[in-house]
């Protein structure tokens, strides 16, 4: 997956000047007020939607998504002219009501600025989302050779070194963001599969959760928000007849739950992200990657994972499974 640098045009539209409806004078100084005609409808505030992430894990790639479903895409956006680009959206009659802007360090030197631009929406009310794009160094080193460019901060320096100043400046966005994408391995059209089940939908759900399986010894999801450990319960790994099935299967399934202390994991744990999925409603927050783990991501994790997927979705969640290591051994 690669960075292009395709940049839509965003031409802001000349303000035209008002004509003052009532005049008076007053001591020779002329004082004039506009009125605004009655039953003249308020301007629709666009949605919004912040692109960022580390260069070259896909954000052109999500944001052409975004393009293709509707969305009025601006790449490269100074943070600073993010209010102005609303503004233009809400004068804009209903003809843009979905702006997304793509933010990264190729304008690092109004990135600064982001943060106040951040206030600045909040105090107006508007409803904005982040979308973080993320991949690991060895994917990033991977691109930026196979593409022969360098990154935007290594200098003179290494790829390396760019992506760790790079993650450095990044990483209190990273923090504030509503989804984190992880594009470690995936390729152009599961990155584009993702952002259209976040973004495709005709109305936007109240919370949607991603219930991911992992094995421990491949590493933890960089992308998720809570994560739980399966390596309690015994290991079908070590039954011969099970060893060659997944979690996915029944009788793996029926193993794992009948060990002592797996459904009581599974009807707590699910006790627990009712509580939790209420704190998000209210914070606005609409994205959660929920990670159960086991040792490959087989069998323990798979199983719960099916599991606890079927209770959320059974709670009015929008849930999608993914087993990101399953069939690795």
């Amino acid at each position: 997956m690669t960075e292009h640098d395709a940049q839509p045009a965003a031409d802001r539209e000349p303000t035209a000047a008002g004509k003052p409806q009532n005049a008076a004078h007053d001591n020779g100084a002329q004082v004039s007020t506009d009125v605004t005609p009655p039953g003249t409808p308020e301007a629709a505030i666009p949605e919004l939607v912040i692109i960022s992430g580390m260069s070259g894990a896909g954000r052109s790639t999500a944001a052409k998504c975004l393009e293709d479903l509707g969305w009025f895409v601006v790449d490269n956006l100074p943070p600073a002219l993010i209010p102005t680009m609303v503004e233009l959206g809400a004068r804009s009659q209903g003809n843009v009501a979905r702006i997304a802007v793509v933010v990264d360090v190729r304008g690092r030197r109004f990135f600064d600025n982001l943060r106040e631009s951040l206030a600045d929406l909040e105090a107006k009310h508007v409803t904005r989302r982040i979308v973080f794009l993320e991949s690991s160094d060895e994917a990033l080193v991977r691109r930026f050779e196979s593409v022969r460019r360098p990154h935007p901060l290594q200098g003179d320096g290494r790829i390396v070194d760019g992506i760790a100043a790079e993650r450095e400046l990044l990483r209190e966005l990273r923090g504030d963001a509503d989804l984190v994408i992880d594009t470690s391995s995936l390729n152009v059209h599961e990155l584009r599969a993702k952002m259209d089940a976040q973004f495709a939908g005709e109305e936007e759900p109240e919370l949607r959760a991603t219930v991911m399986s992992f094995g421990f010894k491949y590493g933890l999801p960089v992308d998720a928000d809570l994560v739980a450990d399966m390596r309690f319960l015994p290991n079908p790994h070590w039954v011969p007849e099970l060893r060659p099935f997944t979690g996915l299967n029944e009788e793996v399934a029926a193993y794992v739950f009948n060990q002592p202390g797996a459904k009581e994991f599974l009807d707590r744990y699910a006790e627990l992200l009712r509580l939790i999925a209420a704190g998000y409603r209210r914070e606005g927050k609409r994205y959660v990657t929920i990670a159960i783990g086991c040792t490959g991501g087989k069998h323990r994790s798979v199983a719960m994972s099916e599991k606890l997927a079927a209770r959320l979705a059974a709670e009015g969640v929008e849930t999608v499974v993914v087993h990101r290591d399953m069939g690795r051994e």
